[in-house]
């Protein structure tokens, strides 16, 4: 087949938006697809969607905010709502236990000053998912990423499920292993750390 530009030259690809039978010169590759002159400049001149960008939405990923660890999901960031849900554990646990009046009124403004950021951090991160847009390296990720979230709900549900039916009394766990939790949080983001340096 001859390219549809230059009909003396063999084609050597197609253009992937048109279709057109392209030769060498006429053939602009793009992180290994192949466009033509014309449909490259119009994806350079059109603006992208929200959608293309992530599609979120800034009120909904606040009020999700509100609850530890849930507008980080929304946002497609789930080691960021494991720490967030961890911090939450943490501070209910220093208030629950038996401390003077002084860290209890401490750590009541700190988890108010906490759940406040966790709602601003989830409208920052929401509107920043809109304007930027998202390579297809980062769209393969986050939709692997998207499987964890569905799964932490499911273990949770389970969990708090076992104990209603009082076969796990999550008061003497929490009391008792919750530090393990803030340790294994911190395994798992300096191994993230060196995976990604790797």
């Amino acid at each position: 087949m001859k390219c549809a530009v230059h009909t003396d030259v063999d084609a050597t690809g197609y253009c992937r938006n048109c279709g057109k039978a392209l030769c060498p010169t006429c053939a602009r590759e793009v992180r290994g697809m192949i466009y033509c002159e014309a449909c490259l400049a119009d994806m350079v001149a059109k603006p992208q969607p929200p959608a293309a960008a992530g599609g979120r939405n800034p009120a909904l990923a606040t009020m999700m905010g509100f609850v530890p660890g849930l507008g980080a999901v929304y946002n497609g960031e789930y080691t960021k709502a494991i720490v967030h849900v961890c911090t939450f554990i943490a501070f209910i646990g220093i208030l629950v236990a038996s401390n003077s009046d002084v860290v209890h009124a401490v750590f009541g403004v700190g988890l108010a000053a906490f759940i406040i950021y966790m709602a601003v951090d989830a409208n920052r991160v929401a509107r920043l998912r809109i304007s930027m847009p998202v390579s297809e390296e980062t769209a393969d990720m986050a939709a692997k990423g998207r499987m964890i979230g569905p799964f932490v709900l499911i273990a949770l549900g389970i969990l708090f499920l076992l104990e209603n039916f009082h076969v796990v009394e999550l008061d003497r766990v929490i009391d008792s292993w919750w530090p393990l939790v803030l340790i294994a949080v911190g395994c798992f983001l300096v191994w993230r750390r060196m995976e990604n340096k790797a």
